[in-house]
């Protein structure tokens, strides 16, 4: 992952500041920065956004297609993950990058890997034979910190724009299957997203944790523990990561917090989401992509 090198002063700055709940940028400890969350970006997908974090750029496109179903899961369809860390840090280049990628894709696996999250009963198109696959694609534009946030975020804006063309099953008089697909593009199914989490990083830094760690604060913590949250605050997984540790007491406070920002962070996620829906087309779009 990218990192920045600090020297002693400037980390005892920082670690002084969260102490007093006064973050260099001058946010709280349970503030997060201004996102721009933006959909439909790519046009030759079936669903796709881009998250900007301040300097972390994360791009999502999701492509539906039709597979079988896996054998232990006869009846639901299921969701695949690819990660392209492609920044322009030198540090993800080659195996760093690679390395990344496996890491976060195996994240988001865990994550969604609940029952709830999406409903993939609906993604089954005939039982044992036919299913939608959902592929989701993320691209790592540039990587200013706390990416599995920002993600996370992208995944479920992408899910939310998502529009899978409605099937027919046609059986003929010997029993021969057909699947018969809309003409129409706007005959399409939407994927709920009101169960699907979203990722808040709590990293430990001195006494105090806090979330949506810039670069220079992630350089300044030893432990973080990335939390999945839904709209209604539930956890449902958690993973901790950096070579530090964290006691019980810590890990309860930041699964509190996390609950909070959490819930805070479904809301304002899905106001901007309700808001891109109602004006439509109309919409200008402003994305690189525009």
């Amino acid at each position: 992952m990218a990192s920045v090198v600090l020297s002693e002063a400037e980390k005892l700055y920082i670690v002084h500041g969260v102490q007093e709940d006064l973050r260099v940028d001058g946010r709280g400890c349970e503030d997060y920065r201004c996102a721009e969350v933006e959909t439909d970006v790519v046009s030759n997908t079936s669903g796709s956004a881009r998250v900007k974090l301040v300097e972390t750029d994360i791009l999502v496109g999701i492509k539906a297609e039709m597979g079988t179903p896996k054998l232990e899961k006869p009846d639901e369809g299921y969701l695949e993950f690819f990660v392209d860390c492609s920044s322009n840090s030198p540090e993800l280049e080659g195996r760093g990058g690679e390395e990344l990628g496996t890491d976060i894709a195996n994240t988001l696996y865990r994550v969604f890997s609940c029952e709830n999250s999406v409903d993939l009963k609906s993604l089954c198109i005939n039982p044992k034979e036919h299913c939608w696959v959902l592929y989701v694609d993320v691209l790592l534009l540039e990587c200013g910190g706390n990416i599995f946030d920002a993600i996370s975020i992208a995944v479920k804006a992408a899910l939310f724009n998502t529009r899978i063309p409605k099937v027919r099953v046609l059986e003929d008089e010997e029993g021969t299957k057909e699947i018969e697909l809309s003409d129409d593009p706007y005959d399409c199914i939407r994927l709920s997203v009101d169960e699907v989490p979203c990722i808040v990083t709590l990293s430990k830094i001195g006494y105090r944790h806090v979330v949506d760690a810039t670069l220079q604060e992630e350089a300044c913590s030893l432990a973080s523990l990335l939390i999945s949250v839904t709209s209604k605050g539930a956890i449902t997984s958690m993973k901790k990561v950096g070579k530090g540790s964290l006691d019980p007491e810590s890990i309860f406070e930041m699964m509190e917090t996390g609950q909070r920002v959490g819930k805070s962070l479904h809301i304002a996620l899905q106001k901007i989401l309700d808001e891109e829906e109602r004006l439509g087309t109309s919409r200008s779009k402003v994305g690189f992509l525009g």
